[in-house]
């Protein structure tokens, strides 16, 4: 994870930024000791191995917090933040290598209780203090902007990059994460009677046979952030629980901007106003992807007599899934295109389009990597990711994403009369299908080391100085408010 570098190097790398050197010695010496223990002897002490990486933990970062703000320092504080920050990630990540089991079963109960990553995240963040950083630590660290965060949350990403990383625990934190949520079992009746509701950042409506999920954060022109997600999961499930339902349809509520006014629009990708900020937590990234995106893909998740997980590797998925179309008015950014990938059907607007500008944000596009190759071939997928490539839905290149183009005023009888077609066959076969598609595309397990890759990856990025740089070239994020 780490390059190898002397124990003087290192020292005097701390040294010349102007932390004292008996404290950053004892640091480095207390830091080796760890790493080697982990490295040599196993798992043997879950609570004595935790405490020592714990407390090495706290040292590192009093040491960093004796440093000028990170957006602040000269290059050799940099250095030295970066260095301390990059030694606790590589103590850490070799502890989670060793204990990833123990951990996860002693918070699990032995798997015999089905926790979503959040969960995960504060119950292990009380079970190893100092290691995971807890919801008090990171409510203050979001008091700073993006630029001066050292990287709390880099030890989440470490913490399920591991768990991930294991066939076992990956294949029951996927499943766990297709439950739904306590939000929409709780609303199910109401929905049911009701036929519609207001989740505030997602407008929810049944007509007829299909579930509508608008999204509507109206500011923002249907960006996502750690607002939206919720509802938007909730009122995923929503639809996929409602008996009568048998269709899905997501589709942008219209919006305030002054160029769109009362216009619909798809998504604006991620809310990059309130990443600049400080003010969006990484677990959204594992927790969408995980939850809302997996769901409308595999659907939800089954449960045994007892309760249990019905997870058999061996076994075809036991998914409760329905089939799912895009509405794509205006635009499809970041996030919002990697919903396209997701779905089963997409409808655009003529002069539409979708990007995919993690390059110039200096993120990783979801899951993306993973889906837009089996769409429109790799040489094309690595062009949009990583070279910034716009589509227009009207041109044959995104017609490997976007079944029907329809001019703005025929959009709304092109939906219904899409929802038409699939339902008058009775679509007996639809989740039979999908699961037959899934099994050659994307098995869970292909999806679960993924996810275990992203966790790791996404971490550094969320929290690198490339982020912030990225988001003031390109899009004048200094200029941009809450």
């Amino acid at each position: 994870m780490i390059e190898e570098i002397p124990l003087p190097e290192r020292l005097g790398r701390l040294a010349r930024a102007g932390l004292a050197e008996s404290e950053a010695k004892s640091f480095l010496l207390d830091l080796d000791s760890t790493r080697a223990e982990f490295a040599a002897a196993g798992a043997v002490s879950l609570p004595r191995d935790s405490a020592r990486l714990g407390q090495v933990c706290r040292q590192g970062r009093e040491l960093l917090t004796r440093l000028p703000a990170k957006s602040k320092r000269n290059a050799t504080e940099k250095a030295a933040g970066h260095a301390l920050v990059h030694l606790l990630a590589d103590a850490v990540w070799r502890f989670f290598r060793v204990y990833r089991r123990p951990i996860y079963d002693l918070l699990t109960g032995e798997r015999t209780r089905a926790l979503r990553v959040v969960d995960l995240a504060w119950a292990g963040a009380d079970l190893l203090p100092g290691i995971l950083p807890t919801q008090a630590e990171l409510a203050r660290e979001s008091q700073s902007m993006q630029a001066d965060k050292d990287g709390l949350e880099i030890h989440q990403g470490l913490f399920f990059g591991q768990l991930m990383s294991d066939a076992d625990i990956g294949a029951h934190l996927c499943t766990a994460m297709l439950l739904p949520t306590p939000a929409a079992l709780g609303r199910l009746e109401e929905f049911q009677r009701e036929g519609r509701l207001d989740l505030g950042a997602v407008q929810l409506e049944a007509k007829g046979d299909a579930g509508y999920l608008y999204f509507h954060h109206p500011r923002y022109l249907n960006a996502e952030d750690d607002d939206t997600l919720a509802p938007q999961e909730t009122a995923c499930d929503l639809i996929l629980l409602h008996p009568g339902l048998r269709m899905g349809v997501v589709r942008g509520a219209p919006v305030a901007h002054p160029k769109y006014q009362g216009r619909r629009i798809f998504s604006a990708g991620i809310n990059l106003t309130r990443i600049y900020a400080g003010k969006q937590s990484f677990l959204f990234y594992l927790t969408r992807d995980m939850g809302l995106l997996n769901k409308m893909f595999r659907g939800l998740a089954a449960t045994e007599p007892d309760g249990r997980l019905a997870l058999r590797a061996e076994e075809p998925e036991q998914t409760l899934e329905k089939p799912w179309i895009a509405v794509v008015d205006g635009f499809a950014i970041g996030g919002g295109c990697q919903t396209l990938l997701v779905v089963d059907y997409v409808i655009a607007e003529s002069g539409a389009y979708f990007n995919l500008p993690a390059r110039k944000e200096g993120i990783i596009p979801g899951c993306a990597n993973l889906r837009l190759p089996r769409f429109m071939g790799e040489r094309m997928a690595r062009e949009a990711i990583m070279f910034d490539k716009t589509f227009s839905v009207d041109d044959a290149d995104a017609r490997t994403l976007v079944n029907a183009v329809f001019p703005r005023e025929q959009m709304d009888r092109a939906v219904e009369a899409c929802i038409a077609n699939a339902l008058g066959s009775g679509m007996v076969s639809a989740g039979g299908n999908r699961k037959a598609i899934r099994i050659q595309s994307e098995p869970l397990d292909t999806f679960r080391a993924y996810m275990a890759t992203y966790a790791y990856e996404q971490a550094f990025c969320h929290l690198s100085e490339q982020l912030v740089h990225n988001l003031e070239r390109h899009w004048n994020a200094k200029e941009r408010k809450l």
